[in-house]
């Protein structure tokens, strides 16, 4: 886990999707500069794909559309949505995430942002968010860092090489 302590060194816009005109959404991320052109994500976002807190990137040609992974923390970004009172769901879920050593990167009115390591396991992340946001029928959550973002469907199976380190 990245330590939530950590000040950022800079913040990084990146485009998280577009409006109904094609407009660009941006999303504002605390980043550590590592170097000319690479970044340490410090908390994993709301809304941009593919990312999670502790992953080193780099934004090609710095087109804030364009970045590209270097190296994965293997952190697993996790978001919740929620219609109503999210504190209350928050109140649950996140003393059962940090037993599991996640943590809460972000909490907004309607939204929760966590960041748990791949290695707790899929089977295990699934059991603890499905179970208690079955009390919450107003709730989703996701995946933030699974799934290719042009499609949104293909796995990228980054998480085997941490698996198989297990």
């Amino acid at each position: 886990m990245t330590d939530t302590n950590d000040k950022p060194t800079g913040w990084l816009q990146l485009v998280a999707g577009s409006n109904d005109q094609g407009m660009p959404i941006m999303e504002k991320l605390p980043v550590r500069i590592l170097e000319l052109g690479q970044f340490e994500l410090l908390r994993s976002p709301l809304f941009v794909r593919d990312l999670a807190a502790g992953d080193i990137f780099t934004v090609e040609d710095s087109n804030p559309a364009d970045y590209r992974v270097l190296r994965r923390s293997g952190n697993l970004a996790i978001r919740v949505f929620r219609k109503d009172n999210i504190s209350l769901l928050e109140q649950n879920l996140t003393p059962e995430l940090e037993k599991q050593g996640g943590s809460l990167d972000l909490q907004t009115d309607r939204a929760l942002v966590y960041s748990i390591h791949v290695n707790v396991g899929f089977a295990d992340i699934e059991r603890l968010f499905d179970g208690i946001m079955a009390n919450y029928t107003d709730s989703v959550w996701y995946y933030g860092n699974i799934y290719d973002r042009e499609d949104g469907t293909t796995p990228l199976h980054w998480w085997d090489a941490f698996l198989n380190e297990i």
